[in-house]
């Protein structure tokens, strides 16, 4: 059984006592209002995620997250942090391959594979993002961008090593502009590379791996985007901003 995964990337936002307050209003909110099984993953930058883990403490369901890594284990890379320096300030998943970080900082599909071996080699799970620029979806070539992506960035995984992966499809459009996918179009390629998933390995690995959701997703069009059957949750950008909002996506499962 697959699972539920609410998923808040806080970007470059908030400084430290802001971010505290944040947390905790979350984690606490959480407790009292959510009683659902879904996992929440608080993925704010670097410098907020001592303090995250230790408000977050042994509360249920609840993980840290970093919004990126080096593919590299130690060494002269100024400005870079290691998976294991992220494991031992107490990081569970890592984002790899952000649109952003594709984007704006040229990470392309070879680097994100390394960094995506580098993740489950240190022992957390990669939260791996795929997805279209509006050009290629209005040119009907989204499916094909994420095969691509796909295929390059986790198909040198084996079976056992993908089971660990979490995936988040984000098509680029949607990010931050106030235009979701709609339910509709999300379910169509959750299923598509839930497909390729099942034509590399197997069905029941492709039934396993949790595939979410990022793109504009806001408390009221959550329960509808995760009510579809191949969306498995959302990684949520702006909304996980605001505690409010956020704890009631969460309550959308």
């Amino acid at each position: 059984m697959r699972k539920n995964i609410a998923a808040g990337n806080w970007k470059m936002n908030l400084d430290l006592d802001a971010g505290k307050i944040l947390a905790s209003e979350v984690i606490n909110m959480t407790a009292d209002e959510v009683s659902n099984d879904a996992e929440v993953i608080l993925i704010p930058p670097f410098v907020h995620i001592t303090s995250v883990k230790q408000l977050a403490g042994s509360a249920k369901n609840v993980f840290v997250g970093a919004q990126n890594c080096s593919d590299k284990a130690s060494g002269a890379f100024t400005g870079e942090i290691s998976v294991e320096m992220l494991k031992s300030a107490g990081v569970d998943y890592i984002v790899v391959g952000h649109s952003e970080r594709r984007e704006i900082y040229g990470e392309d599909d070879a680097l994100l594979a390394s960094k995506t071996k580098a993740v489950l080699e240190g022992g957390l799970k990669p939260i791996f993002c795929c997805g279209e620029k509006l050009e290629s979806r209005e040119a009907e070539q989204h499916f094909a961008v994420n095969k691509e992506q796909i295929e390059k960035g986790l198909f040198g995984l084996s079976k056992e090593e993908i089971l660990k992966v979490v995936i988040a499809y984000e098509p680029v459009w949607a990010i931050g502009t106030g235009v979701t996918a709609s339910s509709d179009q999300a379910q169509e390629m959750h299923a598509y590379i839930r497909g390729l998933i099942a034509e590399q390995y197997d069905q029941e690995t492709a039934d396993s791996i949790s595939i979410l959701y990022g793109g504009s997703v806001k408390p009221d069009n959550a329960q509808e985007l995760f009510a579809q059957p191949d969306v498995d949750g959302g990684l949520v950008g702006g909304a996980s901003l605001k505690s409010r909002d956020f704890v009631d996506i969460i309550k959308s499962f």
